[in-house]
């Protein structure tokens, strides 16, 4: 019998990353997978499953802001289209510039792109899919003259080899890793190859893990088309390379060999790559070194086969798809192609059309530390957070003279600098559409009322448009117009020339016009109700011919990708990514508890023979030519020597000296603009300070208790603040920012640094204070229990300032996200005899969500005694 409230659910799309998992939700909370989706079947992973705890309005941007002050509707876009008036005059089209969002819907971007294009006549509008993807877009581009994907979600199940390159997709795009495991399960012959420098989540479930040097991906590849050349494949000698791979990459020998010998032997290949690869000062060429390997073989194009690029963000593709990167037109249309730029000219009525690529994002924030920017418009991003060497980006912000921030959220490190503040719509409100890594549109669809003064992006977008003159080009009625508009321009030149006009076109190359794959057309007509109604869809959609499925580019090019060595003058290298957990940077995900206790605090993982003078546990500093970041160290013989890797979330509301792009680099890829954020050049010393502490309560405090400070939920109604400092333990201040009087409990001990201190009401704990003189505490866990207890026993508050019972168990951290179960519940049922992932599910639950924590089960069962 099917659950009612399932009847009543509106479906829609995860906001999380670019799988696309459609979702059933309802207004009062509940979230589940969809199962007529065709990208998740029903499945969710952690973030997703805990969309329904995410909706509330606690931090909300509700009403429009002006130099600090609330203000109505009017008075915001008037000042909005005044700043891009003054700019304009001063400093022209190039003094302007939207920097937007994998996170917009299409319609949104659509609406941005065409603004800033069209109408303000400049190329200066670019997405924070500049951080995830640019790599792959112009290494599809290179290679097949258009952003393609040519591979679909079931090429991934059918492939007799699976090769993920750069990719923890265990963690990063867990859907669509139990797709992959679920198919190897009934495939065991399914062999997966795992290219990355640290043995991560993904490793567990793969057949060779390849330990790279950081950087070194392209000489692998290139070896690999070496082989593929001795063994008969077809490979000019244009893009060949003689390369002491071994040396380069410091795999072993007989791992190059099993390898290169798979890879030979198997006709239905998809090697997936993601961010390891794309973040990188060579990411086009890392690409392009893999799409190289599946051309020589002709592994593209049919079932099982093909290089597949997979999305960070949910609409990373659709901003592809409408140009909102500063060196594309919308529709695929190629700028150097007078006819096309002419089209999109007539039809927009856009006389200004901006026809030279604009500024990427780092270049964009340097022209504006500068003075060349008099104008930008952030729109649902973060770049004083996500960009790396940060301390630049701040100042940039801080001398735009008209910085205007749409979001959602009030508190953002970006909105500190912002004199414009607009209210958007969330995620539970916005209508449109999103495309996912494998090129399906999917609906969004609100289901929560409209917050405060919340408006959708694309009207705030035509309202500013409105006022500078070009109201009859923005008078779209709703979301469903801008869609048919969008539709309408993928159709306006159906036949182009390849799109690399740079003069590297490889020997042979045909020179005749190709078709462009892109095309929505079959889409343009759709009425209202038609578009409401869009179940998934796979473009292309032409009005006539083929829809959907897998594409063979119809333009196939190898490409030459010389091996060059990263930059590196340092004696570590700091690579960071993305927690299990958490997205972004925990502007949603970090407000729900059970999100946070996989990864409560800011952590760097390093391998224990690097750790030299450094205590594991203690807090260390992470410093490069461009700043630094202090975080806890982890010892972890997963990451490779001579390496660390640190997590990208952490921001000035959470953690502020956490905040890891301060120490990035920002070198980019000479040829797709994208930061190199996995190579900085670091070294690594202790963090000097005389206490350590943790006060646990009932209402966050802020994240600047201490020299150092991390802030997280750590329960329902429950804020957990791990701090440090160099003065001397500051326990009187931090009783008086509690604000509760003085303790129930206490313990002070001046002479060994020790301070303890308990606050109940009633019998319920209230608030609970440690603090000593390194970071050895008492545990969190056992303590974060109690404040779920209507009132405490005896037996616990005689144990409170110990940190936990003397014969109690030892506190358990959560390893299961989905359904809440710690590690000593896992243990406890592997001790009564559940001896395989499975066994552990049916006992307990664990890896029966989302999967992602399955590694963490396999790695428990190995340690556990036979």
């Amino acid at each position: 019998m099917m659950d009612g409230s399932l009847l009543t659910a509106t479906r829609t799309t995860c906001p999380y990353c670019g799988v696309g998992c459609g979702i059933l939700a309802t207004p009062d909370g509940p979230v589940r997978g969809d199962p007529a989706h065709p990208a998740n079947q029903g499945r969710l992973c952690s973030k997703g499953a805990a969309l329904g705890e995410t909706t509330g309005l606690e931090g909300r941007l509700l009403h429009p802001m002006v130099n600090g002050k609330r203000a109505s509707w009017d008075a915001a876009l008037d000042a909005t289209a005044e700043g891009f008036r003054r700019a304009l005059a001063e400093h022209g089209p190039d003094g302007v510039a939207l920097y937007v969002s994998g996170q917009l819907l299409t319609e949104d971007y659509y609406a941005a792109n065409k603004f800033t294009k069209g109408f303000l006549g400049t190329g200066n509008i670019d997405s924070n899919s500049r951080l995830c993807m640019a790599s792959a877009v112009a290494g599809h581009r290179r290679a097949f003259g258009e952003d393609l994907v040519p591979g679909t979600y079931e090429d991934l199940e059918r492939a007799d080899l699976l090769i993920l390159v750069g990719s923890n997709l265990a963690w990063c795009h867990p859907v669509l890793h139990q797709r992959i495991l679920a198919a190897k399960a009934l495939r065991p012959m399914m062999r997966i190859v795992v290219v990355d420098p640290r043995r991560t989540a993904s490793c567990e479930g793969a057949d060779l893990h390849l330990a790279l040097r950081p950087g070194s991906d392209v000489a692998l590849f290139a070896g690999l088309l070496e082989h593929l050349a001795r063994a008969g494949f077809a490979v000019p000698d244009a893009i060949r390379q003689s390369l002491d791979v071994p040396a380069l990459t410091g795999l072993d020998t007989a791992q190059l060999a099993i390898f290169q010998e798979w890879f030979t032997r198997t006709e239905r290949v998809v090697t997936l790559w993601s961010q390891g690869t794309n973040q990188s000062s060579s990411g086009t060429d890392k690409a392009n070194a893999i799409i190289n390997c599946h051309l020589a073989t002709g592994r593209i194009g049919r079932p099982g086969m093909g290089p597949f690029s997979v999305t960070g963000q949910p609409n990373a593709m659709g901003g592809r798809e409408v140009g909102a990167l500063a060196n594309m037109l919308a529709g695929h249309l190629d700028a150097d192609k007078p006819e096309e730029v002419s089209a999109l000219r007539a039809f927009w009525k856009a006389p200004n059309l901006a026809t030279k690529p604009g500024l990427k994002a780092v270049e964009l924030f340097r022209a504006a530390e500068a003075g060349r920017i008099g104008a930008l418009w952030v729109m649902a991003t973060n770049p004083a957070v996500s960009l790396p060497d940060s301390a630049q980006v701040r100042r940039a912000l801080r001398r735009i003279p008209t910085l205007i921030l749409s979001d959602c959220h009030a508190g953002s490190d970006t909105a500190e600098h912002a004199q414009i503040l607009l209210p958007a719509l969330g995620w539970g409100e916005k209508d449109g559409t999103v495309t996912n890594s494998e090129r399906v549109i999917s609906r969004q669809r609100g289901f929560l009322p409209a917050p405060g003064e919340a408006k959708p992006d694309w009207w705030i977008i035509a309202q500013v448009a409105r006022r500078l003159g070009w109201g009859a080009q923005f008078a779209w009625p709703n979301a469903a117009a801008i869609f048919r508009e969008h539709a309408a321009v993928t159709e306006l030149a159906r036949d182009r020339a390849d799109a690399l006009s740079s003069g590297r076109e490889s020997p042979g190359q045909d020179p005749r016009p190709a078709p462009r794959v892109f095309d929505l057309g079959g889409l343009a007509d759709l009425t209202d109700a038609e578009y409401a109604a869009l179940p998934p869809t796979q473009w292309p959609v032409p009005r006539r011919g083929a829809r959907g499925g897998r594409i063979t580019p119809p333009v196939q090019r190898l490409v030459p990708t010389p091996f060059r060595l990263p930059e590196h003058s340092g004696a570590m290298i700091l690579m960071t990514g993305r927690l299990r957990d958490q997205w972004h940077t925990m502007t949603r995900t970090g407000r729900v508890p059970r999100l946070m206790q996989h990864a409560p605090e800011p952590v760097l993982s390093l391998n224990p023979a690097d750790a030299a003078d450094l205590i594991e546990g203690a807090l260390v500093r992470v410093v490069s030519a461009w700043g630094e970041a202090v975080l806890r160290l982890a010892l972890d013989p997963a990451i490779p020597r001579g390496a660390c890797f640190a997590p990208m979330h952490w921001t000035d509301q959470l953690a502020p000296r956490a905040r890891i792009n301060a120490a990035v680099t920002p070198a980019t890829d000479p040829i797709s603009g994208q930061p190199e954020l996995k190579h900085t050049p670091v070294t690594l010393t202790p963090f000097a300070a005389r206490w350590h502490g943790f006060l646990l309560c009932r209402q966050p405090l802020g994240a600047r208790l201490g020299d150092w400070c991390a802030l997280a939920p750590a329960a329902p109604g429950v804020f957990r603040h791990e701090i440090a400092g160099s003065d001397a333990a500051p326990f009187e201040a931090l009783v008086e920012a509690l604000g509760e009087g003085a303790p129930t409990l206490a313990l002070r001990a001046e002479a060994t640094g020790e301070h303890r201190a308990a606050w109940l009401r009633d019998g319920r704990l209230i608030a609970a204070l440690f603090l000593g003189p390194d970071h050895v505490l008492p545990p969190r866990e056992w303590l974060i229990s109690l404040f779920a207890e209507a009132r405490i026993g005896s037996a616990a508050r005689h144990a409170l300032l110990a940190g936990l019972l003397p014969d109690g168990p030892p506190p358990s951290p959560t390893l299961c996200a989905c359904h809440g179960v710690s590690a000593a519940t896992i243990r406890a049922a592997i001790a009564a005899g559940a001896d395989d992932v499975a066994a552990i599910g049916a006992a307990t639950c664990a890896g029966t969500g989302c999967g992602s924590c399955k590694p963490e089960l396999t790695a428990l069962l190995a340690l556990a005694p036979a």
